[in-house]
């Protein structure tokens, strides 16, 4: 069936340059900077939804880092309870977020119509938290949790959204504690409106709470018409339960709905309380593979959507087309994987360190070189190694705190001569590896990193 014509001349602009790719669909939603559409894979039938940034206006207001820093959270949160993030796109005046199409509406909806029977909503708040621990795992924490941000999907199944206000761990101050001042007033913390430092997992942690008082008794349990009054009742945790809460649901909403943060219940024990643990079923997928079309794959290894007409970019940016074969080869870089690696386009600044979100190097090995090298370092420390065409995935022998060590590296193509190795701990502790890569992983693969690179040609000189 045939995408209807855009009649906004806006619109049309941005199904030409989706043109071949992507059928573009009705208006689902629109904020300040973006617009949402429902969208159609030409090649797979597959229902998308685009989220649209006008690249002008978040340059004026100084929001670049903002979308960087978004696209870094959704890459490192790919769990079946996070609406997932497939794609990334760029012309010369917009930027395409490509999204999972959630068909189901806003978990809002449903609470808005009365409350829930205390099953669903169990099995929703069991969800939220599997993905929020999931999130803090990563280092990543959300702090605008509220219903509106939750979807479900045709089956009933929660998809969190909307990390716009998202932090991540690199951003934590010298105090250890997040400064910025966000949330939605009804759903925010004390130690938030306190504005004196807060632990954004904790304030996490007191939404998920905010949310479950309201899937049970279909009214929020700080409610003024008075802004100032409800602030007040959210500092003093002045909350009344109703009479059909069970004496178990009452001790565990009391426990996230403390007000002090040090005392308030932590992820772990939420998965250990008796209310919380009935009929819980802890979801266990395997994260090796990203499904980030733009820069890791496609779900269901789908190659056809990785081979689609590549998307214009603006003068100063390179235009590259994927191309899969029946070998693997790595994946092909486009201008925007390129930015947010990188803080600039000078190549040879790409190698970084300090973070979970990884450590890149640019190399002029063959692929088979690389991951011989990588296997080379794994045997040494004992960890046992996982391949598949251009990703390798090494995991430790032994178990630490937050289960054992596991480091996933990906060989992207950046030109017929010039490979991108990306590493990056998908599990484990973080300290372990970052001792890792200092001690082992950065050591044996310091030849691969100066090999052929200071002789080629295309990486950019000083004056151009």
């Amino acid at each position: 069936m045939a995408a209807a014509v855009p009649k906004d001349p806006k619109q049309k602009e941005m199904a030409g340059i989706l043109l071949g790719r992507y059928d573009i669909g009705k208006l689902l939603g629109h904020g300040t900077f973006a617009k949402v559409y429902h969208a159609r894979n030409v090649r797979t039938g597959e229902s998308v939804a685009i989220k649209v940034i006008d690249k002008e206006k978040i340059l004026k207001v100084g929001l670049k880092a903002h979308i960087k820093r978004e696209i870094s959270i959704l890459r490192r949160v790919r769990h079946p309870n996070i609406v997932q993030l497939f794609e990334v796109m760029a012309s010369k005046s917009k930027i395409f977020f490509v999204m999972e199409y959630v068909k189901g509406g806003e978990l809002f909806n449903k609470v808005a119509k009365g409350r829930l029977k205390e099953e669903d909503a169990r099995t929703y708040f069991q969800q939220l938290v599997s993905a929020v621990a999931f999130c803090h795992a990563r280092g990543v924490y959300h702090r605008d949790l509220k219903p509106e941000n939750i979807l479900l999907d045709e089956d009933g199944n929660v998809k969190v959204s909307d990390f716009g206000l998202s932090a991540i761990s690199e951003q934590i101050k010298q105090d250890g504690l997040f400064h910025t001042f966000c949330g939605t007033p009804a759903y925010v913390s004390p130690e938030v409106l306190a504005r004196k430092g807060y632990d954004a997992a904790k304030v996490d942690i007191w939404s998920c709470g905010v949310i479950l008082f309201v899937l049970m008794a279909g009214y929020l349990p700080f409610h003024d018409q008075n802004i100032m009054a409800m602030y007040k009742k959210i500092n003093k945790g002045e909350f009344r339960c109703p009479r059909w809460f069970s004496p178990e649901l009452i001790e565990l909403l009391t426990r996230l709905l403390d007000t002090n943060p040090e005392t308030r219940i932590t992820i772990p024990e939420i998965m250990d309380n008796k209310w919380f643990k009935k009929g819980f079923k802890h979801v266990k997928f395997y994260i090796e593979d990203d499904k980030l079309c733009s820069f890791d794959g496609c779900e269901n290894d789908d190659i056809d959507s990785l081979s689609s007409e590549s998307v214009s970019e603006s003068e100063s940016e390179v235009e590259t087309r994927r191309k899969v074969t029946s070998l693997a080869r790595p994946a092909s870089l486009n201008a925007f994987d390129i930015i947010s690696f990188s803080r600039g386009f000078d190549l040879s600044g790409l190698f970084e360190e300090g973070s979970d979100e990884g450590a890149r190097f640019v190399s002029g090995a063959p692929v088979s070189t690389i991951i011989s090298k990588l296997e080379e370092i794994a045997k040494v420390v004992r960890f046992a190694v996982r391949k598949k065409d251009c990703r390798v995935s090494l995991e430790g022998p032994r178990d630490g705190a937050k289960g054992p060590l596991t480091i996933a590296a990906e060989i992207f193509e950046l030109t017929p001569s010039l490979r991108v190795v990306e590493v990056k701990k998908k599990g484990g502790d973080r300290r372990e590896y970052e001792e890792f890569c200092k001690s082992e992983l950065k050591p044996g693969l310091t030849s691969l990193m100066m090999e052929n690179v200071a002789n080629s040609s295309y990486l950019p000189s000083d004056t151009e």
